[in-house]
Formats: C-alpha cells, structure tokens, sequence
C-alpha cells in the first residue's frame, strides 16, 4: 500500500496547534576559518536554548544524499513533497507569491538583476542587491517596452531587492528550460536551452532569446543593475493540497514572495503584512486562531550565508531567536529547522543535512542544552529525509492513530 494512503487512514482530528518555523539556509559547518564554530554555536539563543531541553533532535537531507537543492525543492520537502516526484519551477513558485495568476500554458522565470562589464561578463549575479525601489523602476522601466514578442504577452513584476518575475503568455509555450544564469561570476549571460524533442519548449526558449535582445539595451545605463539572468523557468505543475495530505488547515507567513508562492502552491492562505521577522511571528499567533498550522519563514540566515558573513548570520539567528518567544506558549508542537544548509565557507547552498528540533510534550529530551549542528547528530531524531518531517509533526500531535492490531 502506498505511504500516503496509510497515514490517511491514521489521521485523528483534534485542537492542536502546529508550527513550522525555517530560518532559511540554516545549517552551516565549522572550519578554520570560522574558529571551528557554525553560526548557531556562535550565537546567543536563550530560546532555543531552552526549547532544545524539551525536544528531540536531529538533521534531515532536504532531497538526497550529496544532492544540493533549491529552495523550491527544499521547502516541497519540509511540507512533505518528494522533491524528485513533485519539481516545481523557482518562476512558478515567485509568480504565484507575487499575485499572478497563473493560466494553463503560461511559462514563469524568476529573475535576478546583475552587473555586466562591457564584455557582458556577470561581474556581480545580485547587481549589489539593489534596493525594491530601485528594482521596481527598471521593471517598469521594461515593461513599459515589452509588452509582446511575436504572439506572446510578456508579463513583468517586480519582487524584494534584485528579484522580478517574468512570465510568458501565449500558445505553445512549455518548460523548464535552462537558466540563464550562470550560476557563478565571471561568466556570460547563458543561453536558455529546450529539453531535446520537445517543439513548445524550442519556442519558448526562442522567445526568451528574443526578448533579451531587447531587454538588455533598455538595461544598458542602468549601473549597477545592467543585466538580469532568468532561472527556473518551467509551467505549473499539478500537485496534491496540504489540507488533503494531513488535514491541516494551514496559513503561511512569509515576506518574500518565493515562499509566499510556495505555500500557495500546496493550497496554504497566505497572511500579507509582514516587513520585519517580528512581525512574522506576532502574524503567526494570530493566524493560529483560525488555523491548525503555520509556516513560518526567516530569510535573513540564508542571505547572510550566502555572502560569506559570519557575523551577519550570527545575527539573524539571534534575532529569530528573540521573537521566536512570543510564539511558544501558542503552539502544541514546533518544528525548527531550515530548508537546506547555506554554510558561510560555501557562499552558497550545500549537501549538509540541516539541524532539526521538534518540541511537544510527548518529544522527549534528547540531553542535549542547545540547538547546534553537533547537538542536533546525537539527538534521537537521527538523519532522515525532509519529507517526514509533517509526519512526525502529525504523530507528536496525537494525530496519527496505531498501525494495525
């Protein structure tokens, strides 16, 4: 019998209150260069701290062994979506979080403003990341340009910083296709490719060359934001409601559009408002008066991580910690993780299985005093995959009933 289908006949309804709290990017490693210190062994997290002592421990692989994710791929499998069975396009997921509505056919690419020298070398993939305000003029900027290539409608918004969205609009279109973005400095701009045999994607990946020929001499005065690369670009896919999964009625709180987008996509309500991470969370109590489960998401760790700040995702960590408080006496069951690792060595997303924390009254201690990567290997949780992550959440809720006699 299939998986799902058992943990459906083991769903017991009750009152609980459930919350999943991701600070992006979290797990990290200890080097040399870091003073053989992660982040979370750096800071200071009473909160944690204290939840550590009435929790189980663990770390979780977001996708598979030594396979580095996406966020897409990673928050799909924090929600218990098989990232290999369930692959959802990054400008599907930010269309969706920034209030487009998606038609059947359409293609989305999330899109990153960046620098180029005169040679249209990438000198910098996030252009310094530019400020919203700056980002929302050269998207209007653009489309007020482009409105159609050929029979194709050209749909541009803007999101936080150096991200926009772009989505194509027409007949015959179909994804994924390649990025555009090379993925490091020092490179061009990338050609999009199609999938072999596949005619929709060949036109799409034409119209995207096209519109980049006219994009890119809009751009060209615009310092330090004169080129932007296009990843994750691919058409919606079909996929299974959290609601029907766990029987959970769940509200997502996020202030980036990606994971606004995220949520939406697996039918959670998005709750709009938040600009600070004390916000989330003062958001996330409120939402628990109508809903049995939030989402919680905290960006900062990520961006720190990735460029390479130490002391920055020391920080954002901290500042996690000190509103997390609020949230505690509100909730029956808290799981803390992150997505995926964003190591500061690394500057980027990496392999390392992520810390988990799950806390109920039923959880256990595992002895450990604090929420670290080290604590978090000899906790009882062990490594296992994101996917089960609800799963165990449903059972330290009591929502889960015995399997067979």
């Amino acid at each position: 019998m299939n998986a799902d289908r058992v943990y459906n006949t083991l769903r017991i309804p009750n009152d609980s209150k459930l919350a999943l709290v991701v600070l992006d990017g979290l797990g990290d490693i200890a080097t040399q260069s870091t003073g053989f210190r992660t982040p979370l062994e750096a800071a200071r997290t009473p909160n944690l701290d204290m939840l550590a002592k009435r929790s189980a421990l663990g770390r979780m692989i977001p996708v598979a062994p030594g396979i580095t994710p996406g966020s897409g791929p990673g928050h799909l499998g924090l929600f218990g979506y098989d990232p290999l069975e369930y692959e959802v396009g990054r400008g599907v997921i930010e269309a969706i979080g920034l209030g487009i509505d998606l038609k059947h056919g359409d293609v989305a690419a999330r899109a990153n403003f960046c620098s180029l020298n005169a040679k249209g070398i990438v000198t910098d993939r996030r252009a310094g990341r530019i400020d919203t305000k700056v980002c929302e003029a050269q998207c209007a900027l653009l489309a007020g340009k482009i409105k159609k290539i050929g029979d194709v409608e050209v749909i541009i918004r803007a999101g936080k910083g150096h991200r926009f969205v772009v989505v194509f609009r027409g007949k015959g279109l179909e994804g994924p296709l390649s990025d555009s973005d090379p993925h490091r400095e020092g490179l061009p701009i990338a050609t999009v490719k199609p999938p072999a045999k596949s005619a929709k994607a060949a036109k799409t990946a034409k119209v995207i060359a096209a519109f980049y020929r006219q994009a890119l001499p809009l751009l060209k005065d615009c310092k330090p934001a004169n080129g932007f690369l296009l990843r994750g670009i691919a058409h919606q896919p079909k996929i299974p409601l959290f609601t029907e999964r766990y029987g959970l009625k769940a509200a997502a709180i996020a202030i980036y559009p990606m994971y606004k987008g995220l949520a939406q996509l697996v039918g959670m309500k998005k709750v709009e408002g938040s600009t600070t991470v004390q916000q989330e969370f003062e958001a996330a109590i409120d939402a628990l008066k109508a809903y049995d489960f939030v989402f919680v998401h905290v960006k900062g760790t990520d961006m720190a991580g990735e460029d390479g700040n130490f002391d920055a995702k020391v920080k954002a960590i901290e500042e996690a910690d000190a509103a997390l408080g609020q949230l505690l006496p509100e909730v029956d069951v808290l799981a803390v993780t992150g997505d995926h690792s964003t190591p500061v060595p690394v500057k980027g997303h990496s392999w390392h299985p992520q810390p988990v924390m799950i806390c109920s009254e039923i959880a256990g201690w595992d002895g450990q005093d604090r929420f670290t990567e080290r604590c978090a290997n000899l906790g009882s949780l062990g490594v296992f995959d994101a996917k089960y992550l609800i799963r165990y959440m449903q059972a330290n809720a009591k929502r889960l009933d015995k399997f067979g006699a």
